[in-house]
């Protein structure tokens, strides 16, 4: 039986195939991320409109550990495929920890630097500007972040089986 994998490449165009099987632990880490983003956005906009309306770092900063927990479970268990180890898991989270304040930077030179804030311009241009730097660039910058130190430093022991070519405990997927 063809592995959910394998099933969704099949949906692909042909011409395509090669370059996703051959960069598909960077396919399923994007898929998590992207997972991820929306999960982020429903988060921080819900407490951005609620309990944390005066407070939107904090809210961006809420909704990115929640999601987090949840990028750790999916990256482990899908994208990296790795086996538990206590190291990984402890430098997996000092990675997000680091990588939460990575994704907070750009709202807070867009709020507190460039006072992109009210009074000094419109509710809707506060909006924007937290939408683009916070949600836009903070979680761009924070991903490519993620993936390097989380290849260098977290799962390395599946990274090198895939460099050399081997996944644990299974067989290369054939498309």
């Amino acid at each position: 039986m063809p592995s959910p994998t394998q099933r969704a490449l099949t949906a692909i165009p042909e011409r395509y195939r090669p370059f996703l099987v051959k960069h598909r632990k960077l396919v399923k880490f994007l898929v998590v991320g992207g997972t991820c983003f929306v999960l982020t956005m429903l988060i921080n906009f819900a407490l951005k409109m609620s309990v944390l309306e005066s407070k939107p770092v904090m809210a961006l900063t809420i909704a990115t550990v929640i999601t987090t927990l949840v990028s750790y479970v999916m990256n482990r268990q899908w994208s990296f495929r790795a086996a538990g180890r206590k190291r990984e898991a402890a430098g997996f989270f000092v990675v997000s920890a680091l990588a939460v304040g990575v994704n907070d930077l750009p709202l807070v030179a867009s709020r507190y630097v460039f006072d992109l804030r009210e009074p000094d311009v419109s509710h809707m241009t506060q909006e924007i500007a937290d939408f683009a730097s916070g949600i836009i660039v903070g979680t761009l910058v924070a991903m490519v972040f993620r993936y390097w130190a989380m290849n260098r430093f977290v799962f390395t022991q599946f990274s090198d089986r895939i460099t050399q070519g081997q996944e644990p405990g299974r067989e290369p997927e054939r498309v």
